[in-house]
């Protein structure tokens, strides 16, 4: 069996780290063929002593240090210090089924693979009208648009896959994730990945949980940072290419809003088209909402759309304007 580095970034997961290593413990893999790099991020919450009490049980658990809290070099952290012939990337919101492990290398190996990823099944811990909404609308493809989140029915080629299983070798070849990106890091390393001719696949087959944010405040706060960081991520990078077009749709939609609301004091199209626009947007939701609402309302499954659309948008326009500034800064 080959030996594996399993790198999970950490910070302040008090509520889902003991799940996530419990999963891990009992994975199938053997045991003395793993290692498992704990980057931590400074967690000021307890995070840190149920790690602790999990390491004087299990030797594999080793805990790491990431000062500057950012995941692009949490990551870099574990490739630098992890022994195993393959990497893979985890995530402490979720946890694993026992097979995980090996159906990753498995695949890996019969695919002649250079990142290999499964789908992602999106739960809450704490199950409510809106937690419920907002999972629904992340497992949705008018939610998130990813494939890894909506499912497949058979093993597919992709542009990127969560919490993928890498040669470490890799790293050696294209280089190691890049560290000015607090977002999008794992999307911009695969698209390096498969312009350098690598090959990632999605395979149905292998799936995890992961635990999504609750209530409205956290969903709208994480949508903002993913816009935000969508033009952010094009502009450190220099190419839209990292990206695709879900990414922007959002953006597209906030601005085109936003412009034809200003203009429409100026002339009544404008304010026709803002009219139709938003009403054409609305009835989609309301009739997908009636489509997927599960467990909750159809007012908290409409909010979600509205709350994960909205904020997604304006962080992107946030984006730009940093953008701007630093355009601005720099002349």
């Amino acid at each position: 069996m080959s030996k594996i580095s399993v790198i999970i970034p950490i910070y302040n997961e008090e509520k889902y780290i003991a799940k996530c290593l419990d999963s891990i413990i009992e994975q199938e893999y053997p045991k003395d063929k793993m290692e498992v790099l704990l980057i931590d991020g400074g967690s000021s919450d307890k995070t840190i002593d149920i790690i602790k009490e999990y390491q004087k049980k299990y030797q594999f658990f080793k805990l790491l240090h990431n000062p500057k809290k950012v995941v692009s070099i949490a990551m870099n952290i574990g490739i630098k210090n992890a022994k195993g012939e393959y990497v893979i990337r985890l995530d402490a919101h979720s946890f694993y089924p026992r097979d995980y492990f090996s159906k990753l290398i498995h695949w890996h190996k019969k695919l002649n693979a250079d990142n290999v990823g499964g789908v992602v099944i999106t739960e809450v811990k704490n199950k409510t009208k809106t937690s419920n909404a907002i999972k629904n609308v992340l497992s949705d493809r008018l939610g998130v648009g990813s494939a890894f989140r909506s499912g497949v029915k058979k093993i597919q080629e992709v542009d990127t896959v969560p919490f993928g299983c890498y040669k470490k070798e890799i790293f050696n070849k294209i280089g190691l994730y890049d560290e000015r990106l607090i977002r999008n890091q794992d999307i911009e390393f695969n698209k390096r990945l498969k312009k350098s001719g690598g090959k990632i696949y999605l395979v149905p087959d292998i799936t995890c949980t992961y635990y999504a944010r609750e209530n409205f405040k956290d969903l709208a706060k994480n949508s903002f940072e993913n816009g935000k960081w969508n033009i952010l991520t094009a502009y450190y990078t220099k190419t839209l290419s990292s990206l695709s077009l879900r990414h922007f749709i959002p953006l597209l939609f906030v601005l085109t809003l936003l412009i034809s609301l200003i203009l429409s004091f100026f002339s009544s199209w404008m304010l026709y088209l803002f009219l139709f626009l938003l009403t054409l947007y609305l009835i989609i939701i309301i009739l997908r909402s009636l489509q997927i609402k599960k467990d909750t309302s159809l007012l908290h499954q409409i909010l979600a759309f509205l709350v994960l659309h909205f904020s997604y948008g304006v962080g992107s326009l946030a984006g730009l304007y940093d953008v701007l500034k630093m355009k601005i800064k720099g002349m």
